[in-house]
């Protein structure tokens, strides 16, 4: 990784300072008052927001969406690997504690972004020199970004502190406040959701406030989506049907012809996309490639094939799933020897062959894109259509056992990849239920939802710990202990009610 140095300018205190030809002219003043006057102002307050899924945009620190949060979603699951030990290595094997880096990062990133979304709200309400219009879809897409937020930090650690834009009225720095119950923090996201959905636009061509069709700005299939979310995780499944059947209806969206097409560096927006984080190798890059592509690959070179799959749900895929395309299982690697599996655990490999511990995606690594760059042009789904599809099969199921129609639902995504289509005879609701999991872990693997699916179905510790066993490793998990992340040690430190008893591993 990059190293930067800081360099130290001394500042030399004249002995006569007090002087008035020496005293500065302060010719202006930023504050929270004179910094939100315009259109503009606000809406670089908005964009600021956004900024803040992906990390900054110079340096070498690229967190949450865009490489980071995976470790908290997919490591810690069946589909995850990684073989470099440290704070990776312990979610890789579900051994994670508090002091783990990880967990502090993306606690730290994530409360960034509600930081200036709550900055932002507080800011803008006030503003007389913007239309009720303006005001409002600026203050629509902050609650929305918070509140993806929020649902990231409740799915990992989910109690968690609560902040809003009104603690920016009276606030109390040294204050070491309770952590705010999931269904509290649930009832806000609710709110915000519903009236965002109202006010958010379906997409923004020839919108009046933007001049640009902005298509990785929130919207209204957006918010329906994550509310959809939402509400599965509740286990609502009425409303969380009638709220994919709502984007649904919308026919704002399809599915993409190809799955492998669909993530493609250069495919930066389509139809199935609701939610991105959109990148550009040339101005803002992520390190998605580097930490996803394999190693000493003859072709996608310099990689570090750090978030890497396991085996055992690489061979989980039938043959003939397009989805099973998406990995590096077998290669000639630069260093002269052939990059394989071994044929048994612990097998020792014959001269000229290395065993590779786990299997390196092409997801976010692909041939066609920024080989050589340090950093890549890929884009991260947050949301995408193929999720609406699943998740209404899921709560259909969960209402009513297999249905015709949920049957269909799934089949639309699996047919994509040309993946045998489901029959509907073949399930019970229970072999159903199950069967939507392995489908959505199969679709949507390092897309951040693996440990919440699990855990929304009462299977993480089954599959998990069974995964453990299979790859020669202690089963770790137990629930409902491990539900949850441990509250990053930094954390406890400054706020002794984010107590770790019993949540540490």
């Amino acid at each position: 990784m990059k190293k930067y140095i800081l360099l130290l300018i001394p500042v030399i205190i004249l002995q006569f300072s007090c002087n008035k030809n020496l005293d500065p002219k302060v010719s202006s003043s930023l504050t929270s008052v004179n910094a939100f006057l315009t259109e503009s102002d606000a809406i670089a307050a908005v964009n600021a927001i956004y900024a803040r899924l992906k990390g900054p945009s110079v340096g070498d620190n690229y967190d949450y969406w865009t490489v980071r949060h995976f470790a908290l979603t997919d490591l810690p699951t069946d589909i995850g690997h990684c073989s470099y030990g440290g704070d990776p290595g312990q979610l890789s094997l579900s051994t994670w504690n508090s002091a783990n880096g990880l967990l502090a990062e993306d606690w730290r990133q994530i409360y960034k972004l509600i930081s200036n979304a709550n900055s932002a709200i507080y800011n803008i309400t006030p503003m007389t020199t913007i239309s009720d219009v303006q005001k409002a879809q600026f203050l629509a897409e902050a609650k929305f970004l918070r509140a993806v937020a929020y649902m990231d930090l409740t799915d990992a650690w989910g109690p968690v502190i609560l902040q809003t834009e009104k603690d920016l009225a009276n606030p109390n720095y040294l204050s070491q406040p309770q952590p705010t119950s999931v269904a509290d923090i649930e009832t806000l996201l609710i709110s915000d959701l519903t009236s965002a959905a109202a006010v958010l636009p379906v997409n923004y061509v020839n919108n009046p406030i933007y001049s640009t069709n902005d298509v990785g700005r929130a919207t209204r299939g957006a918010a329906m989506t994550l509310l959809m979310r939402l509400y599965l995780r509740q286990h609502q499944w009425q409303k969380a049907a009638d709220a994919a059947q709502t984007v649904i209806s919308s026919g704002t969206y399809s599915l993409y012809p190809s799955y492998q097409g669909l993530f493609l560096e250069a495919n930066k927006w389509c139809s199935e996309n609701i939610f991105s984080v959109l990148s550009d190798a040339n101005v803002n890059g992520t390190e998605l490639m580097n930490h996803f592509g394999p190693l000493v690959h003859p072709v996608i070179t310099n990689r570090w094939q750090y978030y890497a799959a396991s085996w055992p749900f690489y061979h989980s895929f039938a043959d003939n799933d397009d989805r099973k395309k998406e990995f590096f299982p077998k290669y000639n690697g630069t260093d002269g020897l052939v990059h394989e599996e071994a044929p048994t655990l612990g097998a020792t490999p014959p001269a000229g062959v290395l065993y590779m511990p786990d299997v390196a995606t092409s997801k976010y690594a692909d041939s066609t894109g920024s080989i050589n760059n340090y950093y890549d042009g890929h884009s991260v789904d947050i949301l995408r259509y193929a999720d609406v599809l699943m998740s209404r099969a899921e709560a259909l199921n969960e209402l009513n056992g297999p249905t015709s129609e949920a049957i269909g639902l799934i089949n639309q995504v699996r047919q994509r990849s040309h993946a045998t289509p489901l029959v509907l005879s073949n399930y019970t609701q229970t072999s159903l239920r199950l069967a939507i999991l392995q489908e959505r872990g199969w679709e949507f693997f390092y897309e951040g939802k693996r440990r919440a699916d699990l855990l929304r179905m009462g299977q993480y510790d089954v599959v998990v710990n069974a995964y453990l066993k299979a790859i020669g490793q202690t089963n770790t998990i137990s629930l409902p202990k491990d539900e949850y992340f441990s509250y990053p040690l930094n954390q406890v430190q400054i706020d002794p009610n984010l107590s770790n008893a019993g949540r540490e591993q």
